[in-house]
């Protein structure tokens, strides 16, 4: 069985002393997750969990052999790895959300009219203009108009002009004019405006937009035409140091200066 994801390294492509090459498969023994092995993880924002974006790097990897799985995030532990091509911050964003979506489904949604709720662990989808809520590492989805919420480690989806807020280690994603929050260490997609915690990673794109993190939140702005071409004007990917970029503060982008809004 081979399982891919992403895994974190330092900046020399080393990990607790072992040094690693692009292109090459390692072996070993035996693999237990965080005691032996190489490690990585299946959901790509876990991996700034153990390396932060301002000194490290990330690639795509392919674990097989014996495998050894995280109670605690996604975590695995693998007796054969494949290092392949490095990505940056914005693809672990991307990567994120469609591994979250791939784990939704449809089995809880709501009747018309009514809200969705769902607990630990379980999905709730809620059409435009509804409200849908799910606990703990549950996934919350809302149409156009909507407002989902999700808890720990949960995934939150809203529509165009919607809503979506994520715990800790969640992922919130919101369409156009949306707002998308999520907390410590998760990760927050929209094209309106997006906050993100601690050690999170935040992504707006759109015409007038905003974006904001905690101490050492890696965040990108992307200015685009809007409708109907939707063309890339200008981008600037930064990390919320807390001297020349301030935690808690709104920015967006002018002539590829950040400003404060």
């Amino acid at each position: 069985m081979k399982v891919k994801g992403i895994k974190g390294f330092n900046k020399n492509l080393t990990c607790r002393g072992f040094q690693y090459k692009e292109g090459e498969t390692f072996k070993t023994k035996r693999a237990k997750a965080c005691e032996e092995g190489f490690h990585f993880c299946e959901k790509p924002i876990d991996c700034l969990n153990y390396y932060d974006p301002a000194h490290s790097v990330y690639h795509i990897v392919e674990g097989s052999g014996e495998l050894s799985s995280h109670d605690g995030d996604s975590k695995v532990a693998c007796t054969e790895i494949k290092i392949g091509a490095k990505v940056d911050i914005p693809y672990i964003c991307k990567a994120t959300f469609d591994y979250v979506k791939s784990k939704c489904t449809n089995e809880h949604n709501a009747k018309p009219g009514e809200p969705a709720t769902a607990g630990y662990k379980g999905a709730a989808t809620a059409g435009n203009y509804g409200a849908a809520t799910a606990g703990n590492y549950g996934a919350a989805t809302a149409g156009n108009y909507g407002a989902a919420t999700a808890g720990y480690k949960g995934a939150a989806t809203a529509g165009d002009s919607g809503a979506a807020t994520a715990g800790n280690y969640g992922a919130a994603t919101a369409g156009y004019k949306g707002a998308a929050t999520a907390g410590n260490y998760g990760a927050a997609t929209a094209r309106g405006s997006v906050e993100v915690g601690e050690n999170g990673v935040g992504t707006v794109r759109g015409e007038n937009v905003k974006i904001r993190g905690g101490l050492g939140a890696a965040l990108m702005i992307a200015i685009d035409t809007g409708w109907p071409n939707y063309t890339l004007v200008e981008w600037k990917a930064f990390v919320v140091d807390g001297e020349e970029v301030k935690a808690d503060t709104w920015y967006t982008l002018k002539n590829k200066t950040l400003v404060e809004v």
